[in-house]
């Protein structure tokens, strides 16, 4: 159930994160499927995931599919806006149909998919700065400065369709229907996510009190970087943004080694972070062993890399 007020039948107020745990650190797994074996496990094992907009996506009919029913269903997942994936794409095939000329899918397909699929919360569309897709800093301006153009656009949107719907629904059903999204910061260097954070709330403070402050806020091009790093460390870019985000904000970090994990820990202003560390490993020791990479051999190192690092 959404948390919001109400001011002549609209929603206002609306929290863009209201089911997340306020206190301890929450630990999502990363699920590359929308159902089977994996989402299945974690499910019995009691796991918060994370999915990729990327798996509901079916390329020949260029549309997402939601399924009836999945493993998926009964699990605690946020949603993943596939940037990187989306830029990859662009990258090597040019000119995509959909948002920015790099998603396959616009912004009004993606905000109706994000906002049936079930997810505890979504990601808006960002555009991700790893050096592997982003080879200069005037790109990764571009793509700061795009990131926050993204959101604009997407509260928008959703500003449209919650007064579409309130003609005919109540306030509760509107913001249950078409809640807010987590606002997401790009960079490679520290300067360029404080650049982010200022741009981003920028957008969002136009918005407000229709939406409040963001509860919170995602950190991207996160994955591929070094934790201890002097110029793009993780811990270098939380350094730069400590102190500086709104009152109450916590962060979400994407794809984070478990290697981070303790020293991110210590941090009480990051609510979140999501990594599929454990699928790599899976592979690696599959290869090694010699044996095939299963299912069930993935959920196992799925099961091991959380007990590992106290997450379950």
């Amino acid at each position: 159930m959404s948390d919001f007020k109400e001011v002549l039948g609209l929603p206002v107020a609306q929290c863009n994160a209201p089911y997340e745990d306020r206190g301890a650190l929450t630990m999502r797994v990363g699920i590359p499927h929308r159902s089977g074996g994996l989402a299945a496990h974690a499910f019995r094992s009691g796991y918060q995931a994370m999915v990729s907009a990327n798996a509901f996506y079916d390329r020949k009919r260029r549309a997402f599919r939601i399924p009836d029913a999945t493993d998926l269903s009964e699990v605690d997942f946020a949603l993943d806006s596939a940037g990187f994936m989306a830029i990859a794409l662009w990258k090597a095939h040019g000119t995509q149909d959909g948002m920015a000329g790099v998603y396959p899918w616009s912004l009004s397909e993606y905000l109706a998919f994000a906002t049936q699929v079930g997810a505890s919360w979504y990601a808006a569309p960002d555009l991700c700065c790893e050096p592997e897709v982003a080879g200069s800093a005037h790109e990764i301006d571009y793509r700061v400065r795009a990131t926050a153009t993204l959101l604009e656009a997407t509260l928008r949107q959703l500003w449209v369709w919650q007064n579409e719907v309130a003609k005919q629904c109540n306030a509760r059903t509107v913001a249950n229907m078409l809640p807010p999204p987590i606002p997401i910061l790009q960079g490679w260097r520290p300067a360029d996510y404080l650049r982010s954070l200022e741009l981003t709330m920028q957008v969002w403070r136009r918005w407000e009190p229709w939406i409040a402050p963001p509860a919170l806020i995602g950190i991207g091009s996160v994955c591929r970087r070094a934790l201890h790093h002097r110029d793009h460390g993780l811990m270098a870019v939380l350094a730069e943004l400590e102190g500086r985000l709104p009152e109450g904000a916590r962060l979400h970090l994407f794809g984070v080694k478990g290697a981070c994990l303790e020293e991110v820990r210590k941090l009480p202003w990051v609510g979140s972070i999501d990594s599929m560390a454990f699928d790599v490993g899976a592979r690696r020791a599959a290869l090694i062993e010699g044996k095939s990479n299963t299912i069930q051999h993935r959920a196992k190192e799925m099961t091991r890399w959380m007990i590992e690092r106290r997450c379950a």
